[in-house]
């Protein structure tokens, strides 16, 4: 089967590529600069929308990157019937739809623009879509929400442990991966959106506590008491946001991922590996 990976260096795509390989998969893996091709994989130098060479008529396309280029680039190139467009998009299409940041709102409405551009460039020429709405991403060293806490703690040796009652399912970027090869082998997932969590619910302050508690050197556990957190959302407004969500919660259903793929993502027990970047 012939598969092109949009975002292949990316956190989910390091991931992907070793499993599409060992399917004996032939794949071509777009990135922005050059990399060495191995056995099964080739590596081709673009960008979306406007920057992509020729690739043919895959009979799979992945992307892990911005949703409406992706859709813009769809929407401008013939695609076979029955190709198996596959894309995450991220749970805060949900979470942050009815925030009261403006900019988070705008966030929640260009993935959701997003999503429904590329269900539509796909329906046009009789595309299979599927769409994955990941909750908060870990385990590759490459996210920007978990690891640079982690470094920063690594770097000064001190954790602050916000009080933060709000559930979280951090979801490993390999099950993510493993979601995207389930998806082509169900059929039935096309045409559907499908949330994508952590295999456990825990609240953001345990879930800090864990990351402390795997990091390779010893750092000291400081807790951010409640008010401290209050006085922040008022004080420095960029903080508004991320401050008020630490109550709230930010989970997804997997109900649907389970019974349509069999996938069940693992618990979140990180190590240190998941705050270390790959050797490129």
């Amino acid at each position: 089967m012939s598969v092109v990976v949009f975002g292949a260096s990316s956190q989910i795509g390091r991931f992907l590529l070793p499993r599409l390989l060992a399917r004996g998969e032939t794949v071509r893996a777009l990135s922005r600069r050059a990399h060495a091709n191995e056995l099964g994989l080739s590596w081709v130098e673009g960008k979306l929308p406007d920057r992509v060479p020729d690739l043919g008529r895959p009979l799979v396309l992945v992307s892990f990157g911005p949703l409406l280029p992706f859709a813009q680039w769809l929407a401008a190139t013939t695609l076979s019937p029955g190709t198996r467009v596959i894309a995450t998009s991220s749970m805060s299409a949900e979470t942050k739809q009815a925030s009261d940041v403006p900019a988070e709102r705008a966030i929640s409405q260009a993935l959701r623009d997003g999503e429904a551009a590329l269900a539509a460039a796909c329906e046009r020429q009789g595309a299979l879509w599927t769409i994955f709405r990941p909750t908060l991403i870990y385990g590759a060293g490459l996210d920007k929400s978990l690891t640079p806490i982690a470094r920063r703690a690594m770097r000064l040796h001190v954790f602050p442990l916000p009080a933060g009652r709000g559930l979280r399912q951090p979801v490993h970027a390999d099950d993510i991966a493993a979601a995207v090869v389930a998806a082509l082998d169900h059929p039935e997932a096309a045409g559907r959106v499908l949330p994508l969590g952590g295999g456990e619910r825990l609240t953001a302050g345990e879930m800090f506590a864990r990351v402390q508690r795997s990091l390779p050197v010893s750092t000291l556990p400081v807790p951010v008491p409640a008010w401290v957190l209050r006085l922040g959302r008022h004080a420095v407004p960029r903080l508004r946001g991320p401050l008020t969500r630490l109550e709230a919660n930010l989970v997804a259903d997997n109900g649907e991922l389970q019974r349509l793929l069999g996938v069940t993502p693992r618990p979140f027990r990180p190590d240190a590996a998941c705050w270390t970047p790959p050797v490129v």
